[in-house]
């Protein structure tokens, strides 16, 4: 599944105040009702991470003429994917990012053998940090359910780390 990932909101989600291209800000992904949201924030109106932020990095506002997408860093999203864990509510978004993971190589699918238990579960292993991972596998009707796919996108762009 190759998903584009697009932009940051275009203004300071503090002061309102738009972005401009090379300006450094911060984007955090926050817990809100049962919900995820992306917050970017300017760096003069940066205080550190929100309440209820699962994470949060700083990038670097592109050109409107920059080409190519970038996910966050592969550290931030390997916390959001701890973090999602044994949430069924966002099992749907937890089984796309270990999916864009995979992609990126900074998970491998662990061969093991087909029980019980395991059943519907993908395990992953990242080196990085030298653990595996069990992911349910969401079917697709239910992946691109209630815009799934555009909350992941959504809030995993990432400008460039700066």
């Amino acid at each position: 599944m190759d998903l584009k990932l697009h932009r940051p909101r275009g203004a300071c989600a503090v002061s309102g105040r738009p972005f401009v291209p090379g300006e450094l800000f911060y984007s955090a992904l926050v817990r809100a009702g049962g919900d995820l949201d992306r917050l970017d924030v300017a760096a003069e109106a940066w205080a550190g991470p929100p309440d209820a932020s699962l994470a949060w990095w700083r990038s670097a506002y592109p050109a409107a003429d920059a080409a190519g997408h970038e996910l966050a860093p592969v550290d931030v999203l390997l916390d959001v994917l701890e973090e999602l864990e044994g949430r069924a509510e966002d099992a749907p978004l937890r089984y796309l990012l270990a999916l864009q993971l995979l992609r990126r190589r900074a998970l491998r699918i662990v061969e093991t053998p087909a029980d019980q238990e395991d059943a519907g579960t993908m395990v992953v292993a990242c080196r990085k940090r030298e653990r595996d991972y069990r992911v349910p596998v969401v079917p697709p009707e239910e992946a691109t359910a209630a815009g799934v796919e555009q909350r992941l996108m959504t809030l995993l762009w990432s400008g460039g780390a700066a």
